[in-house]
């Protein structure tokens, strides 16, 4: 069975985004493949996304970025699970597709199933159900390897929020407790940048479900079309997308810079306050606060 999970409980009593830090120990990974040759290099960034704030470690062995070739099982088990070991004692998720990987996860401490297929696996569900873990829900429009091709909808808002409560409700009929399941509109999966921003600006109806939402925006292809950008150089806007899903109703937040995801969230939190006149609180004081 899965530990007792004090990160649902965040989640549940949250008074900003939460933030989801990114671990891919992948050589192909589209924005930082290859920057962890071995399990304790990986290991020392997990543990430096925590300290940095984040609620919990998604590890990741098989790349979903834009045109990747699937893996088989055995590989990518093989990546994530001595990282996994050496990151005992922090709250983890596992990004995976596949039950095989999933399972021998859970059984190395994850506690969140972070499934892009949102259950294409046909096991996925009993499993996640019977080890009592969580499980996160993506929206993808076909495969990694051929998502971006032409990916076109009639209302993106509509079909995706509709998929995403299906598989939502066939998780529940298959014993996942709907306080375990959180939904992923998928930016960037299948989608073009109208798209993105479309469901970027749909998020409090999406949220207004009864799910905790989360967006992942870290450093996307579309906020390098907006910005003009490389991959690495798009931390600003990763931070500003981050606020604005934050501002609109994201529960978590899934980024490889995990302070300035968790400044905006803190940010963002404090706007409806000011609206309706109550004012944000006082933040604790920092490293440079000034009197």
């Amino acid at each position: 069975m899965a530990r007792p999970a004090p990160f649902f409980e965040a989640i549940a009593r949250r008074e900003h985004a939460l933030v989801m830090g990114v671990l891919n120990v992948t050589p192909d990974s589209f924005s930082d493949g290859g920057l962890h040759p071995d399990p304790a290099a990986a290991a020392a960034a997990g543990h430096a996304l925590a300290r940095a704030g984040a609620a919990i470690v998604d590890v990741g062995g098989e790349s979903t970025r834009p045109g990747a070739r699937a893996i088989d099982p055995e590989e990518e088990i093989a990546r994530v699970l001595p990282v996994l070991r050496l990151l005992e004692g922090l709250a983890l998720s596992i990004d995976t597709r596949r039950v095989k990987v999933a399972e021998r996860a859970l059984d190395a401490g994850a506690l969140l199933v972070n499934d892009v297929s949102a259950g294409s696996d046909p096991g996925m569900f009993p499993l996640v159900a019977e080890r009592g873990a969580g499980l996160l829900l993506m929206h993808m429009r076909g495969e990694p390897a051929t998502m971006q091709e032409d990916p076109r909808y009639d209302d993106v808002e509509a079909e995706v929020t509709e998929f995403l409560l299906a598989r939502a409700a066939a998780a529940r009929r298959a014993g996942v407790p709907h306080d375990r399941i959180l939904l992923d509109p998928g930016i960037g999966f299948g989608k073009t940048a109208a798209h993105n921003l479309a469901l970027l600006a749909a998020l409090p109806r999406l949220a207004s479900h009864g799910f905790p939402v989360v967006v992942g925006v870290s450093r996307k292809r579309f906020l390098g079309e907006l910005t003009g950008r490389e991959v690495r150089d798009r931390g600003a806007a990763t931070t500003a997308a981050c606020a604005l899903g934050a501002y609109l109703g994201a529960a978590l937040l899934r980024v490889h810079e995990v302070e300035a995801a968790l400044d905006a969230a803190r940010v963002a939190a404090a706007f409806p306050r000011v609206m309706l006149g109550s004012g944000p609180r006082s933040p604790p004081a920092g490293p440079g606060a000034r009197s």
